[in-house]
């Protein structure tokens, strides 16, 4: 999955949120930044600074939250305040893509396969797939105040953040306070092993799924199904199969569908959205075809999700 957006994004050690907030503790000759945090340690948006852990948060999730704290905690030291941004659970984000059945047919009820959904329903966070939260990837609870920074400030605040593992300059790990925060959690070993390592396992676990009897089985009758439905099957492999008629979906849909503008490769010209008059019709029969297709997954996606949440790829494949 890729942290929807098909982002998917569950496996795959996810980077840290890039834009704290910048405020030094105290006048600083060098940035020009004035103190804007009180000596509580309390961040802009009113936390103690440091996130609580969910109790119930596997090993995976846990380190996330201690690599945002860890961030805090650094960025404190270096003069500046960093309010934490709590890591989405990749769990959660499968709930409404097949994961929790009742959740997902509620969602494709209304919004389909999300292809036209954002049209119809503008002001509706839900219908691009997204929570209110993560409308903006980048709106994190500091990215207000990054944005009234000078160049001067900016280029102080990246310098003490860091920057990811660069191939380009054989930079193996995270610079500043991100590389701080994730050696201090995962280990000495470099990010880019970890990146290597983590792909691997990703394909050990997608063939792992692929080659489960019990998900073979599953994944022929859910096709078979498909093709009762006048639904083109195009894969029957278990990673495959649950996001093809998704993906299908979005790929045959007009330009300007999503709400983005699209562009005409022949003339270069970008293309306004479709209206909301244009894009009702679509979103009904797409709120068909996704509801087709969610019942002849259903016992499928049963078997499949508790598997996959367990030994996840970075693909996923049963939304």
């Amino acid at each position: 999955m890729t942290r929807s957006r098909t982002a998917r994004r569950l496996a795959a050690t996810a980077a840290v949120s890039l834009l704290p907030l910048l405020a030094a503790c105290g006048n600083d000759a060098d940035t020009g930044v004035e103190s804007r945090s009180s000596d509580s340690g309390t961040t802009a948006d009113g936390s103690s600074g440091q996130l609580d852990v969910p109790a119930d948060a596997n090993a995976d999730l846990k380190k996330k939250y201690l690599v945002e704290n860890a961030i805090a905690a650094c960025m404190k030291k270096q003069g500046f305040t960093y309010a934490p941004v709590a890591p989405e659970d990749p769990a959660d984000s499968w709930a409404t893509a097949g994961a929790d059945y009742a959740l997902t047919k509620k969602y494709r009820q209304k919004y389909g396969f999300g292809v036209y959904a954002g049209i119809v329903y503008p002001n509706d966070p839900a219908a691009s797939g997204r929570k209110a939260a993560q409308q903006d990837a980048d709106r994190t609870p500091n990215a207000d105040y990054v944005d009234t920074l000078t160049p001067k400030q900016k280029t102080a605040y990246n310098k003490a953040l860091g920057t990811p593992p660069d191939p380009k300059t054989d930079e193996k790990n995270w610079t500043g306070c991100q590389g701080e925060a994730d050696k201090k959690v995962y280990g000495s070993g470099s990010a880019q092993e970890r990146s290597a390592t983590t792909a691997g396992q990703n394909q050990t676990n997608a063939q792992a799924l692929n080659g489960d009897p019990k998900l073979v089985e599953l994944a022929q009758s859910y096709a078979s199904c498909l093709k009762k439905e006048g639904v083109s099957v195009t894969t029957t492999q278990p990673t495959g199969i649950g996001e093809m008629v998704k993906l299908q979906a979005l790929a045959s849909a007009p330009p300007g569908a999503g709400g983005v503008v699209a562009v005409d490769e022949e003339e270069g010209n970008s293309q306004k959205s479709l209206s909301k008059g244009e894009a009702l019709p679509l979103l009904t029969k797409d709120i068909q075809l996704a509801m087709r297709d969610l019942k002849c997954g259903k016992e499928f996606r049963a078997a499949y999700f508790p598997k996959f949440l367990k030994a996840p790829t970075s693909g996923g494949g049963a939304g």
